[in-house]
C-alpha cells in the first residue's frame, strides 16, 4: 500500500510537529497550552487509527456473530477515552495555574516572567 493510503497518519505527524513547533517557539503560555492540546489530539488520532481494522467487528461473542472471524481491538480507544479525560484535566490545571502566574507577575509572558524573577 502506498503512503497515499495512510494520509490519517500523515495528518496525525502534521498536527504532532505544528503542536511541537507551537510549544518550543511561543512564549505565551495560553499558546503553550493550545499547542500542547493539539500535540496531544494527533496522538489520540495515532492511536485510534493504528486500532482500527477495517472489516473487523466489535469482539461481542453471539449466535449470530459466530460468522465473523475478524474483530476490532476496543482497548486503544477504551485507553483514548481515559487519556481525553485525563488531558482536560491538565488543561485545567494548566489554565488555573497560568491565570496564578498572571496574577503574581501580571503578565503570561515566559521572558517577561524570567526577567521579573531575575530582578527579585
Amino acid at each position: 500500500m502506498s503512503w497515499v493510503g495512510h494520509y490519517n497518519y500523515w495528518v496525525a505527524i502534521f498536527l504532532m510537529m505544528s503542536g511541537f513547533y507551537v510549544v518550543i517557539s511561543r512564549g505565551n503560555l495560553i499558546k503553550k497550552l493550545i499547542g500542547l492540546n493539539v500535540f496531544s489530539t494527533s496522538v489520540f488520532l495515532l492511536y485510534i487509527s493504528m486500532g482500527k481494522i477495517f472489516g473487523g467487528t466489535a469482539p461481542i461473542i453471539n449466535e449470530h456473530s459466530q460468522k465473523f472471524q475478524l474483530f476490532s481491538n476496543p482497548i486503544p480507544h477504551v485507553l483514548i477515552l481515559t487519556a481525553i479525560v485525563v488531558g482536560v484535566a491538565t488543561t485545567a490545571v494548566g489554565l488555573a495555574l497560568t491565570v496564578r502566574i498572571n496574577e503574581r507577575y501580571g503578565t503570561i509572558e515566559e521572558d517577561e516572567i524570567r526577567a521579573k524573577d531575575d530582578s527579585l
